[in-house]
């Protein structure tokens, strides 16, 4: 039986009961979800998947992220609400996938952990099911895991295995209507320009739950927690001396309290330049260097070659020296203390929760 799984949350558990009730079937996963997005978002799935199989001991089969063939395929039902029609030429669009592959190796039998996810709708997936069925010839096997405390059950077990537990299904219509449902900002389509990890960024977890592997081949105990923190996104922001628009660094948590405004130098302290408004923190390339230990040679050189977030996180404090500050810190190449400054400075400070990685003993 060839089995489609969408992530490992639902595969874990469905598969296990799907081996309790077909003991006599081989089953063999097969991982086809180009709706998942960023892509990002795919690879971090699919390697909590792989370690889900790897320790239930199922092949598992790796299909296209064929992403602008997914969008073709919903393109027109982009608004629709989730368990919607969109839904339907999503379902449709995998599990003829699987079907595909299932003649492919000479499988009869397809099935989908779609089916145990309390998102989706069992009656959709039925349907579906029934009707590729009809088109490929290969029976589609629609079991319900989710009734007497299944669910729960469910949970449990991807808590107990330390799962990677997402908040979305994966498309991003869905999860764009979910973030302004929320009021919250849709952190996990954002990329920055200089390519560094952002925390509690996908890219953030995906080399956590890679250090969770290199810890359980190693035969360290650990344990993932989850904690709150302060969240922070650089959107845009820009600098101009004298009406001349510069290079310019903004180290992570600058805010100001509008988007634009118009200052000038007020004071100097330790080498560095303190605006008479918002107390702006303006720091030469030369002293950048210094504080980090680098020898960039000019801005672009740090916005391709970035210190990490919590590097520069060390250096915005021995600047402010304030845990707690939310002051502009900026690095231009020079400064010249009578110049007018204009900055544009859009980000956004928000609460969030981060899994950290303890390990024990």
């Amino acid at each position: 039986m060839l089995v489609h799984i969408c992530c490992a949350v639902d595969s874990h558990y469905f598969l296990q009961k799907l081996q309790e009730r077909y003991p006599e079937e081989s089953l063999t996963g097969y991982f086809y979800d180009p709706n998942i997005h960023p892509y990002s978002e795919y690879q971090l799935r699919l390697l909590d998947v792989k370690r889900s199989c790897k320790k239930l001991g199922i092949e598992l089969i790796e299909g296209e992220y064929d992403y602008e063939a997914w969008l073709e395929a919903v393109r027109g039902y982009e608004n629709e609400p989730e368990k919607g029609a969109r839904c339907d030429l999503c379902f449709d669009n995998r599990l003829e996938s699987t079907a595909q592959k299932a003649s492919e190796l000479g499988m009869k039998k397809i099935t989908t952990t779609l089916l145990t996810s309390p998102k989706k709708s069992i009656e959709q997936l039925k349907s579906a099911g029934d009707e590729i069925e009809k088109k490929y010839g290969v029976k589609f096997v629609a079991v319900d895991f989710r009734t007497k405390g299944g669910t729960q059950e469910q949970f449990a077990m991807a808590k107990e295995e330390q799962l990677y537990h997402q908040d979305y299904c994966g498309c991003i219509y869905a999860l764009s209507k979910q973030r302004d449902m929320q009021d919250r900002l849709a952190d996990e389509l954002f990329s920055p320009i200089t390519k560094q990890i952002q925390p509690e960024s996908i890219e953030d977890r995906i080399e956590l739950y890679k250090k969770r592997e290199e810890l359980e081949e190693k035969g360290v105990s650990y344990k993932i927690i989850r904690e709150k923190f302060l969240n922070y996104r650089l959107l845009r922001g820009y600098i101009s001396l004298n009406k001349n628009v510069v290079p310019s660094y903004i180290l992570p948590y600058s805010t100001i309290k509008r988007k634009f405004l118009k200052t000038k130098i007020e004071t100097k302290i330790n080498n560095y330049f303190i605006t008479r408004h918002e107390n702006i923190y303006l720091i030469t390339l030369d002293e950048f260097n210094k504080l980090s230990n680098k020898n960039y040679k000019n801005i672009q050189d740090i916005i391709n070659h970035p210190l990490s977030f919590d590097e520069e996180l060390k250096i915005r404090n021995k600047i402010i020296q304030n845990f707690y500050s939310l002051s502009p810190v900026i690095i231009i190449k020079n400064i010249e203390p009578n110049t007018k400054i204009s900055l544009y400075i859009e980000a956004k400070t928000y609460q969030d929760t981060r899994e950290h990685l303890v390990q024990l003993g």
